[in-house]
C-alpha cells in the first residue's frame, strides 16, 4: 500500500548540513524507540516509575532525532538523487515519505505516551504500546529499505557515484561520436559511390582495350596470311615468266669483221 504524499514547506536552515550524517544519526532513531519498548514490557511487570520516566526522556529524545535524520536524509538525498538510476530515485523518493511520517509518528508516540502517564488505565497503556510496537516496525522497516538504497543503488557511497559520473561522462562522448557519425557518413557514402563507379569505369575499360587487343591480334594475324598468300603467289610467277624467258630466247651469231691484209 502506498502512503499518501506529503509536501512540507521549504525550510531554510542557518546553518549547512554536512553531507552523510543521515546514517550515523538513523542508528540513533533505530535503537531508541526499541531500548523504549524494551523498557515498557520490563515496567509492565516491575512497575517502577523511573523507568517510565527514563522512556519519556528517550522518546524526547526520538523526536528530536527523527527531525534530525529528516534534514539530514534531505540533504544526503538532494546530493544523490541526479546520479541515481530511475528506479533508485523511486526508492528513494518512498524513502523519504515513509521517513516524513515516522517523524510526525514519533510525536504521536511521545502524546500517547503523556496520556499514558497522566490517564492511569489499562486501556491507555495497551494503545500507547500498539502505537510504539507500529512505530518500532515502521523504523525498523525505514532502516531496511535504508540499507537496500546503499547496498543495492549506492546511494551517497562515493566510489559509485565516481563510476556514475563516469559512466554520464562517456554516454556523453558517445553521443558526440554518433552526431559526428552523422554528418560524415554522408560524405563516407559520397566517396565509397564514386571509388565504386570509378572502379566499374576502370573495369569496362580494360574490358574494352582486351578487346581491341584481340581483334587487333586478329587482323594482323589475318593481313600477315594475306601477304604470305601473295607473296608465294608473286613468288610462283616470277618464276614461271623466268622459265618462259628462258625457252623463247634463241642464239644469235655475232659477225666479226675479218681484217683485209695488203698484198703487194
Amino acid at each position: 500500500m502506498e502512503l499518501p504524499a506529503i509536501k512540507l514547506p521549504q525550510i531554510e536552515l542557518p546553518f549547512d548540513i554536512p553531507l552523510l550524517m543521515h546514517p550515523p544519526i538513523d542508528h540513533f532513531l533505530i535503537a531508541l524507540p526499541v531500548i523504549v519498548l524494551l523498557l515498557e514490557l520490563v515496567n509492565l511487570i516491575i512497575k517502577k516509575r523511573a523507568i517510565g520516566v527514563t522512556a519519556f526522556f528517550l522518546l524526547l529524545i526520538t523526536v528530536v532525532v527523527a527531525v534530525a535524520a529528516y534534514f539530514t536524509g534531505s540533504a544526503d538525498g538532494k546530493e544523490a538523487f541526479p546520479l541515481l538510476s530511475e528506479a533508485a530515485q523511486g526508492e528513494l523518493k518512498e524513502h523519504k515519505l515513509l521517513g516524513t511520517y515516522l517523524m510526525f509518528a514519533s510525536v504521536i508516540v511521545l502524546i500517547f505516551k503523556l496520556l499514558s502517564s497522566m490517564i492511569q488505565r489499562g486501556l491507555m497503556k495497551v494503545l500507547y504500546l500498539l502505537v510504539l510496537i507500529l512505530f518500532v516496525t515502521g523504523i525498523l522497516k525505514q532502516g531496511k529499505d535504508g540499507g537496500e538504497l546503499v547496498y543495492e543503488y549506492g546511494v551517497n557511497v562515493q566510489k559509485v557515484q565516481e563510476l556514475d559520473s563516469d559512466l554520464d561522462d562517456l554516454k556523453e562522448e558517445l553521443e558526440d561520436l554518433q552526431e559526428a557519425n552523422k554528418k560524415v557518413e554522408p560524405t563516407v557514402k559520397a566517396e565509397e559511390t564514386v571509388k565504386e563507379k570509378t572502379s566499374q569505369v576502370q573495369q569496362k575499360i580494360e574490358e574494352k582495350i582486351n578487346v581491341v587487343k584481340e581483334k587487333t591480334a586478329q587482323a594482323v594475324e589475318t593481313v600477315k596470311e594475306k601477304v604470305e598468300e601473295k607473296a608465294a603467289e608473286m613468288k610462283e610467277k616470277a618464276e614461271n615468266l623466268k622459265d618462259k624467258v628462258e625457252s623463247t630466247v634463241e642464239v644469235v651469231p655475232v659477225n666479226t669483221p675479218q681484217p683485209q691484209i695488203k698484198t703487194h
